[in-house]
């Protein structure tokens, strides 16, 4: 069926379905640490060819809202793991091949909760490390191809664990946004500390943040912008999800933003609910059915996969890792392409109305 040209986004009033808030069960850490994002060119990354840094702006890493506000970090484990995140980025940017370079992770760390200081962060890593990087790696590159081939897609949605620095470390094209999706207060921590090191975003992109814990954050993407009549991109790595209900109102809130054949790539926790790996077959089949009723397909990543795909001399992974990774495509039109079609032959009727009053 051929997809009519994009339209100017409706009003968010106009949204025909609407997805419940994402479930906010008891905050507990996730097998894998909360997030990490490493972007640069797909063919120099092949070459080892290190990412150069974008062009600076001024006023771009503004987000949206009042004055920051000083968190409370004792006791906060999304805080936690976001920073036990960073430790691993920061120590594989300082390896001498890296995988991935991330040169403000190590501003992240010096934010330091009382109840875990560095060398504590360093004994306590999330246990699934070295798959961790692989699979940061892998969507970093497949995210840079992604918008590097289309002259189209410039909304990119990151859900992340607050502490994502790929809005300032990748080079971005002109007139990108970005919606980077996270819990507030580790976001506002964060943020503090890169602009302090003085940080800046690409000039070429609008990063605009959404509280991960609003009531209707389908709503809060709507009031930011989002288009849903234009192609966009979504990202998970590190966003908390504490149960397959969650991850279940997450696909049904992307559905129905995502304009038709928009692209959802990203890691998913293996939930406690699933014994661990005897059940990798059966749970990825309960998952592409989720996907699928949702109205994405969805296709999963295995580690000697992306390591073939990334170019990288790997050996196989010792570990069993936590997570799953996906790559999935928007099968369904959006609540906004739906309202567009919706007005669309309203017109036509009214016309045709017109045409047959005329005729008498």
């Amino acid at each position: 069926m051929p997809v009519l040209p994009w339209l100017a986004s409706p009003a968010a009033a106009a949204a025909v379905r609407r997805a419940p808030p994402l479930s906010s069960s008891p905050p507990t850490l996730l097998p894998l640490p909360a997030s990490s994002f490493s972007p640069w060119s797909w063919s120099n990354r092949a070459k080892g060819v290190l990412p150069p840094r974008g062009p600076f702006a001024t006023a771009a890493d503004t987000p949206l809202g009042g004055p920051l506000r000083e968190p409370d970090e004792e006791g906060d484990p999304l805080l936690v793991a976001a920073l036990r995140a960073a430790r691993v980025r920061d120590e594989e940017s300082r390896r001498p091949d890296p995988l991935f370079i991330d040169p403000y992770a190590a501003v992240l760390l010096s934010i330091g909760a009382p109840s875990e200081d560095k060398d504590s962060l360093a004994l306590h890593l999330m246990p699934y490390a070295e798959y961790y990087r692989v699979v940061t790696r892998y969507i970093d590159d497949k995210l840079q191809h992604l918008i590097s081939n289309s002259d189209d897609l410039r909304q990119i949605v990151l859900l992340t664990d607050g502490m994502d620095t790929r809005p300032y470390r990748l080079s971005w094209p002109k007139l990108s946004v970005v919606y980077d999706v996270s819990p507030g207060r580790v976001f506002s921590t964060a943020l503090q500390k890169l602009r302090g090191a003085g940080a800046k975003i690409s000039r070429n992109c609008v990063v605009l943040h959404t509280l991960a814990e609003s009531p209707d954050l389908q709503e809060g993407l709507y009031k930011n912008g989002l288009n849903g009549n234009r192609p966009s991109l979504w990202v998970l790595q590190g966003l908390p999800l504490f149960n397959f209900k969650s991850l279940e109102d997450l696909l049904l809130i992307i559905s129905n933003l995502a304009m038709k054949g928009s692209i959802f790539i990203g890691e998913l926790p293996r939930f406690a609910q699933w014994r661990p790996a005897a059940d990798m077959a059966s749970e990825q089949d309960k998952l592409e059915n989720l996907f699928f009723t949702q109205g994405f397909r969805v296709s999963f990543v295995q580690y000697d996969e992306m390591v073939k795909d990334v170019g990288l001399g790997l050996g196989s992974l010792s570990e069993i890792h936590g997570t799953t990774l996906f790559i999935a495509e928007q099968l369904r039109f959006s609540d906004a392409q739906m309202e567009s079609f919706r007005m669309h032959f309203e017109r036509i009727e009214e016309d045709a109305d017109e045409d047959g009053f005329e005729e008498l």
